[in-house]
């Protein structure tokens, strides 16, 4: 997981084509926008973080800076 990456993809990537990167990915279709990643597993994860920090946007009216602590805070809680 590359924060500047999902950082870039929220910024530049719409919540419906963050969706629709996700549904072609899990569906074994090609991508319809270049995801960094060493593999499969690394694309999606960017692109649900991406979609994480976009919906978070969506429902609390935060910044995509605020949005992104929380996303990182979040990951960190889960593995500590």
């Amino acid at each position: 997981m590359k924060l500047p990456v999902i950082k870039e993809l929220a910024e530049s990537r719409s919540l419906e084509e963050l969706i629709a990167a996700e549904e072609a990915l899990t569906e074994g279709r090609n991508l319809p926008f270049h995801v960094a990643g060493e593999d499969e597993g690394e694309q999606l994860t960017h692109i649900l973080g991406a979609r994480w920090i976009r919906e978070e946007m969506q429902r609390t009216g935060c910044t995509l800076t605020e949005a992104l602590r929380a996303y990182g805070r979040r990951v960190r809680e889960s593995i500590s």
